[in-house]
């Protein structure tokens, strides 16, 4: 076997190990929204699904491990390749977690009840929602097409993600505080905003992975963090 099909056949590898990434990361975006979206509008039903889907998220994550476990066995790929396959693994856990904080948000959707009037911050959630699904898409974009300035810019915003959980969970802890009956809503709402703030985290996760695929190096500032909830 000659070196020019060795290197053809070992490119053709890392594509389909980063295809099947992204098609993982569309599944847990599709997640993200369907889980609100059955959660506002207390869709059992959509809710049902998710929690299902996610098998198939955590199967493409088995599968994302056992090809880079391959690769490197058969591979033994040296410089940039091997950053691109130990960055792949890594993606792969963050997406993996994402699609669990979907699951969650979906597991609580039937103990959430829509007459409260605590479920008046649901357009807080959504757009928290919103904001952090957009950090994630735009963190497999860095990746995908190798772009820092987009990656560093998603670190920067979690810090505006951390801002929204820190808001809504203030405006939580006064509906307990003011109606004890809101106890349990505002509780199942306040681990929803939390699995939501999560997936902020994990996209940082994933920016900081197409950072050390460009430069071999891991960002060096600390992440930038407002999540106050930890010291109440």
């Amino acid at each position: 076997m000659n070196t020019n099909h060795i290197l053809s056949a070992f490119d053709r590898d890392l594509e389909g190990v980063q295809a099947k990434v992204m098609r993982m990361g569309g599944m847990v975006e599709q997640a993200l929204r369907d889980s609100i979206t059955a959660l506002l509008s207390h869709d059992i039903e959509m809710a049902a699904r998710v929690r299902q889907d996610d098998r198939a998220i955590d199967e493409l994550d088995e599968a994302v491990k056992s090809d880079c476990a391959r690769i490197l066995a058969l591979r033994a790929p040296t410089a940039v390749d091997l950053r691109v396959v130990l960055s792949v693994i890594e993606i792969s856990s963050n997406l993996e977690r994402c699609g669990d904080y979907a699951k969650n948000i979906a597991k609580r959707t039937p103990s959430v009840g829509v007459q409260h009037d605590i479920m008046e911050t649901g357009t807080a959630l959504r757009r928290m929602a919103e904001f952090v699904q957009a950090m994630l898409s735009d963190a497999l974009d860095s990746y995908i097409h190798q772009d820092e300035d987009k990656a560093l810019d998603v670190i920067q915003r979690d810090v505006e993600a951390d801002q929204m959980y820190n808001t809504l969970f203030r405006s939580l802890l006064t509906h307990m505080m003011e109606d004890p009956r809101s106890i349990a809503t505002a509780m199942h709402l306040h681990f929803i905003a939390k699995n939501i703030e999560r997936v902020g985290d994990h996209a940082t996760g994933i920016c900081e992975q197409a950072i050390y695929v460009l430069t071999g190096e891991m960002p060096q500032e600390p992440r930038p963090k407002q999540d106050s909830t930890t010291r109440m």
